[in-house]
């Protein structure tokens, strides 16, 4: 199977496209819609900014071809900021409509004694059993770099959590959606193994 990875031109996609193709994974980096709307899977990474990775996905149609290939039950996985612009809106920088596939918000970290960004190992602590975290020891840890964490409106969609100040949502799994905060392919065997699983699904 050919995992299909959305270029909208930010940085990033080297190192996940070497960690899928590391376990297994034929992928294609393409930042063309009608390629996207016919995927067998999607990935959608991302380092960076809400409204700028919106704008650009908007701008080359890639927001569209996401959200149909999704209606078509396409699995598609989000990560660290990707996962981010699968929900509603975000707070940063102001309030942005992301692709809204995901019903919940985009909020940064309260500042009150913690370190933004939050950058560095944390635990995941699964929520519920899932294919997506087939043979992931509960308590891993992965690597975090970010400043802003998603609330699903649905808790039923919360996969796994981590915390930083308080709980959040570090993995989420909603149908044929999933996304991950941290950033897998710099998890070491966590990353690659939750990879693994989602090019197994």
């Amino acid at each position: 199977m050919t995992i299909t990875m959305i270029d909208y031109g930010g940085s990033n996609l080297r190192s996940v496209q070497k960690a899928l193709a590391f376990v297994g994974a034929q992928v294609e980096v393409t930042a063309d819609p009608t390629i996207v709307m016919r995927a067998e899977k999607l990935v959608l990474p991302g380092v960076g900014a809400f409204a700028p990775a919106m704008a650009a996905l908007r701008e080359r149609g890639l927001d569209e071809a996401i959200i149909a290939a999704v209606h078509r039950q396409v699995p598609l996985l989000g990560i660290c900021l990707g996962m981010q612009l699968l929900f509603e809106v975000s707070e940063e920088m102001g309030e942005h409509e992301g692709l809204g596939l995901v019903r919940g918000r985009v909020v940064r970290f309260p500042a009150n004694g913690l370190v933004i960004p939050h950058m560095g190992w944390n635990q995941i602590i699964p929520t519920r059993e899932h294919p997506l975290l087939a043979e992931v020891t509960p308590g891993s840890y992965s690597y975090f770099v970010h400043s802003y964490y998603c609330e699903p409106t649905n808790a039923a969609a919360l996969l796994a959590a981590s915390d930083y100040g308080h709980p959040f949502a570090a993995i989420i799994a909603q149908g044929n959606i999933y996304g991950i905060q941290f950033h897998p392919e710099k998890s070491q065997q966590v990353g690659l193994q939750i990879l693994r699983n989602f090019v197994e699904l």
